[in-house]
């Protein structure tokens, strides 16, 4: 079992910057793909971004690509998510979310095939 808390969320006003990071607890994290989706309100939750268990690969959501940076340290069982140029429309909360997976380099942007999910955290940007 793998579990996470997110942190690093809050209000920041348009063209700001945030850092999220997401600590997982249990020796099974290096083994994870990990993932950040978001759910506004009235709306069903979304992909941001995910990355590998080796941290080498990464993917993104269109809506994200360029602003936002997904990245890992396995040595410190964290994954971080860097949020620039922000806008009102990333006001959301955030969920990072992760699987088990054999292969270093597998990605998942699918929130079905995730297996442990944090509980969330606010961002919300201001116009």
């Amino acid at each position: 079992q793998v579990q996470l808390v997110e942190s690093g969320g809050g209000l920041v006003q348009a063209g700001g910057s945030l850092r999220l990071s997401c600590a997982a607890s249990g020796r099974t994290f290096s083994s994870c793909a990990m993932g950040w989706f978001r759910q506004a309100p009235g709306k069903e939750r979304e992909f941001v971004a995910t990355i590998s268990w080796s941290g080498i690969r990464t993917y993104y959501a269109d809506s994200v690509k360029g602003r936002f940076l997904i990245s890992r340290n396995n040595a410190k069982n964290t994954v971080y998510l860097d949020l620039h140029s922000l806008e009102p429309e990333d006001t959301a909360v955030y969920y990072c979310a992760g699987r088990l997976t054999h292969s270093s380099e597998d990605l998942y942007y699918s929130s079905e095939k995730y297996d442990f999910w944090g509980q969330g955290t606010q961002v919300t940007v201001s116009s």
